[in-house]
This record gives C-alpha cells, sequence and structure tokens, in this order.
C-alpha cells in the first residue's frame, strides 16, 4: 500500500521560498512517477512538477517553470519541492501524488488520475 505524507508548507510573502517534502512508502516497480500537485479554491487541480523514479526525468507546468524544483532521495523515499519567487497565485493546497504504470508527463496531464495522494500541506503567498 503506498503512503505519501506531505510536509513544509505555511505563510510567506511574495518572492519568498518554501521548500516542500513528500515522505513516499510502499512503492514497487509498478510505479513510475511521483508529483506535486496543488489545488486552489475555486480553481481546478494542477499538476505542478512531475518526477521519473527510475531516471530522474522531470516536467514542470508553465505557471512554475523556471520558479520551482523537483527532486528525489531513493534511498529516503523522499520527493521535495524547492519553491521560489513565490507568487500570490501559487497559494493553494499542495499535495503529492501517483499511479501506476503512469509516465512523467502523463501524470502531471492528468490530476484526476492520482491513483494515491497525500494529505496535502497548505502554501499560503501573502504580504
Amino acid at each position: 500500500q503506498v503512503q505519501l505524507v506531505e510536509s513544509g508548507g505555511g505563510l510567506v510573502q511574495p518572492w519568498g521560498s518554501l521548500r516542500l517534502s513528500c515522505e513516499a512508502s510502499g512503492f514497487t516497480s509498478h510505479y513510475a512517477a511521483i508529483g506535486w500537485f496543488r489545488q486552489a479554491p475555486g480553481k481546478e487541480r494542477e499538476g505542478v512538477s512531475c518526477i521519473s523514479i527510475k531516471d530522474g526525468t522531470t516536467y514542470y507546468s508553465d505557471s512554475v517553470k523556471g520558479r520551482f524544483t523537483i527532486s528525489k532521495n531513493n534511498a529516503k523515499g523522499t520527493v521535495s519541492l524547492q519553491m521560489n519567487n513565490l507568487e500570490p497565485e501559487d497559494t493553494a493546497l499542495y499535495y503529492c501524488a501517483t499511479r501506476r504504470f503512469t509516465i512523467v508527463q502523463t501524470l502531471c496531464d492528468n490530476p484526476g488520475w492520482s491513483q494515491y495522494r497525500g494529505q496535502g500541506t497548505q502554501v499560503t503567498v501573502s504580504s
């Protein structure tokens, strides 16, 4: 059984930074990718960034490209999201999620397909 636990959210001022972490367990070779997603009130879920578990290939949505960086540590079972130059529009509940047999971009492009997801961590960008 896959389990995902997020941490690291909080309140930050515009142009500030936060680092989110997702502790993942229960993965088998059936899982090709894992990603960070977000959902803000009144908005659709968005695939923010996804990474290949095997080779580290990454994918970013246009809205965060150049500001966010995803990374993984297979030994520790963690996936991190470094968020820089945060904007009020980044305010949302961020969660990590995965789905069996789903590659990086497909996972991110289809946030409604997630098979397992964590409870999420709230990120609020405000002055």
